[in-house]
């Protein structure tokens, strides 16, 4: 009885230091450090938030992976810290072997641990400053301007049986965030090439989320613990989990205890592009695997794992919180163009993106079309707007000598994701970005829109340049792509493309809608809208997803279904704004203007100078609140410890009556501990006291098919 006592006192005592020592609300102690044990057996990292132990002798291996914010032990096994298969052979990077019981990993049995002679070996380590990965140059307004910091531990390995190969593996931990960032380098320092078969560069011996006597990989449960993502991702899910091409859940043969009878158990990690097999490697070149982001979770609350995601976006990628006011014109003449520079002058937008079947055509450079955008560009830029447009690689069919091949029947596009794409190893493709460069470092366009990014079609061709053939056209196709992302990001280029290429470039990507819903009626549209920002900012933050609000005529639909003439459906186009300004997401206004009378232009005034008056914290992280039905109210909350404003709750009531509701707002992200003064729109403010569970309740009353929204501080 007193040890219980005890227990619930101490927990008693922590309920007020709870948000003081979460990192999700304050992550400024958390600084990370890289340092030899009191033994000198040891290597440590740690910020705070986790730490990964690394014995050196007699070779390098991981022998504990600990989230401290809940205690959490990932690791069960030693295993090397990498993996190659080079011309051939297979070779693992580092290692320690002798551990017989695989299920856990006691620290006295590692001194007894013994190395291979055959494994790259451990030779020295360095340690230095995290670099950008991107030298991003920031040309809009940004949620978060900062690189993010930390240590970098680069270990370094030589063979005694390739000699010659040099391997660097590479561990980023970053302050204020649980999250390593590894990959590993391979540099060919012999007198002969060698090809790269296939480059695991992390294979971790995770502890099982679950345990069953039967079941397959692919029926059980993986480590939650961990969340794994890396920059080789694509294929068009606008999702992570769907587009990720790297990571593999696999069974583990040395772990004989686990329950599972027939060793299915889904624990053993590995990271790797599996149709990458044929990498050539010349003297002196350097291969750079894939960047793999290890953020430990500590919480099976879908919320908050959400918000760690989040803000490791932010951290390691913080161009994706660049976040301008953009329009999408849809052109036919340059009067148009300068029609559309005018509107958006006058009614604060800060940027316009000549749309799909506009009358720009980035491919053109002749000296005649350089100049004529180049003098629109500069017009725009007197006025202080941004100026880009559309181009489209991927789903067009080129040649039969430029597409991609197939490998099975060697026919072009056979295979295309898209039903038709070009290689963009091809002399096409190479030409192709080489135009979009030249295209804007003369005409000075800030922005670009890609259409079709390589979507990680194969290609057998061996004529390509390119590529030599089908087992590096992946590997090299993605390189270029990422090449001009990369480009564009360095020369204070803004660039949407509907692929997961944020970590390498690209600022936002489509939130994820079904484009056929844009020919049902306004009252749909507004409720799905809702539904798509809401499903897409579990994972992605509001400055990395547009959406989409077609002006005129869009996939079909009648008069139901379009905005224009804007002056006769103002309430609609207010609260499309409303609910995509008021969510912090950009989406792309699709027409020929943004206003057709003084009433309408009013109300863009309106809205965008309310939006830029609440951009920090419309931009802020997003707490969901509750999905959109149209049966009653839906709505979500931004938090941000860091403001004054603390919170920003948008509200909507899709039905045809006035609905007064009781709202629980949880407000514990948003820092507030005790009191929090609510103001509805320009209403007095009212103050109320947080319970324990830092929410608080108050009475919301919505008019008919309209929203309210609240600042919280």
């Amino acid at each position: 009885m007193p040890l219980i006592f005890i227990t619930l006192f101490a927990k008693a005592q922590n309920v007020n230091e709870k948000q003081k020592a979460d990192w999700l609300i304050n992550n400024k102690g958390y600084v990370a450090s890289v340092k030899k044990s009191e033994t000198g057996k040891d290597i440590i990292l740690s910020n705070g938030l986790l730490k990964r132990v690394f014995r050196i002798q007699p070779n390098i291996a991981c022998i504990s992976y600990e989230n401290l914010s809940n205690g959490q032990q990932l690791l069960r096994n030693v295993k090397p810290e990498a993996v190659l298969t080079i011309d051939g052979k297979k070779v693992n990077v580092g290692g320690l072997y002798g551990q017989k019981e695989n299920a856990y990993l006691l620290p006295e049995w590692i001194d007894s641990f013994t190395a291979n002679e055959n494994d790259f070996q451990f030779k020295s380590y360095t340690v230095s400053e995290i670099k950008p990965y991107i030298k991003w140059k920031q040309a809009f307004w940004a949620g978060n301007v900062k690189n993010s910091t930390g240590k970098m531990l680069t270990v370094n390995f030589n063979s005694n049986s390739l000699k010659g190969i040099d391997v660097a593996v590479h561990y980023e931990l970053h302050d204020g965030l649980p999250l390593i960032v590894k990959w590993l380098s391979v540099i060919n320092n012999s007198d002969h090439s060698v090809v790269i078969n296939k480059a695991i560069n992390e294979i971790l011996g995770l502890v099982e989320e679950e345990s069953a006597v039967v079941g397959t990989v692919d029926q059980m449960k993986k480590q939650h613990g961990i969340y794994v993502e890396t920059n080789y991702a694509f294929n068009n899910a606008m999702r992570y989990d769907m587009s990720d091409q790297t990571t593999h859940w696999k069974t583990d043969s040395v772990y004989t205890s686990q329950v599972n009878y027939n060793y299915q158990t889904p624990c053993l990690l590995e990271v790797y592009p599996e149709k990458v097999t044929d990498i050539k490697l010349q003297p002196n070149e350097a291969f750079n695997s894939v960047h793999t982001h290890e953020l430990l979770i500590d919480s099976y609350d879908r919320e908050r794992r959400g918000l760690a995601i989040r803000k490791m976006y932010a951290a390691v990628a913080p161009w994706t919180t660049e976040n301008p006011i953009f329009m999408h014109l849809v052109s036919s003449n340059d009067e148009q163009v300068k029609n559309a520079i005018e509107q958006c002058t006058s009614t604060g937008y800060e940027a316009l993106i000549l749309s799909f079947g506009s009358h720009c055509n980035m491919e053109d450079t002749t000296a005649a079309n350089i100049k004529k955008w180049k003098v629109l560009a500069q017009l725009a830029h007197q006025k202080g707007i941004k100026i880009g447009s559309y181009s489209l690689f991927s789903s067009r069919r080129i040649s039969d000598k430029d597409d991609v091949i197939d490998p099975v029947t060697h026919k072009p596009d056979a295979a295309a994701l898209f039903g038709n794409a070009a290689c963009m190893g091809s002399n096409w493709g190479l030409a192709y970005i080489n135009k979009l460069k030249y295209f804007m470092e003369n005409t000075g366009f800030d922005i670009f829109e890609n259409d079709g990014p390589y979507p990680g079609d194969l290609c057998a061709s061996t004529t390509h340049p390119g590529h030599l053939g089908l087992g590096d056209s992946q590997w090299k196709q993605i390189e270029l792509q990422k090449g001009l992302y990369h480009w564009c990001s360095e020369h204070g280029i803004y660039v949407n493309a509907p692929d997961w290429y944020l970590l390498d470039g690209t600022n936002k990507i489509a939130l994820g809608y079904r484009e056929v819903n844009f020919s049902l009626s306004r009252e749909q549209q507004k409720i799905l809208n809702r539904q798509n920002i809401f499903d897409a900012t579990w994972e992605e933050t509001p400055s990395m997803v547009w959406g989409f609000v077609p002006l005129t005529r869009y996939q079909g639909g009648g008069e139901e279904a379009v905005l224009e003439p804007l002056g006769n459906h103002l309430k609609d186009y207010e609260q499309l704004m409303m609910q995509y300004y008021g969510a912090g997401v950009q989406a792309c206004y699709r027409g020929p203007r943004l206003y057709d009378t003084d009433k309408t232009k009013q109300l863009v005034i309106k809205t965008i100078a309310w939006y830029k008056k609440y951009r920090d914290i419309l931009n802020s992280d997003i707490i969901h609140l509750r999905r959109a039905n149209g049966r009653d109210w839906d709505g979500i909350m931004h938090v941000n410890p860091n403001l004054k404003q603390k919170g920003l709750v948008m509200l909507f009531n899709p039905t045809t009556e006035k609905i007064t509701r009781k709202i629980t707002i949880p407000l514990y992200y948003s820092g507030l501990t005790t009191t929090a003064t609510v103001k509805e729109k320009d209403m007095a403010a009212k103050q109320y006291s947080l319970n324990r569970n830092y929410e608080i309740e108050l009475m919301v009353t919505i008019e008919p098919e309209n929203y309210t929204w609240l600042a919280v501080e």
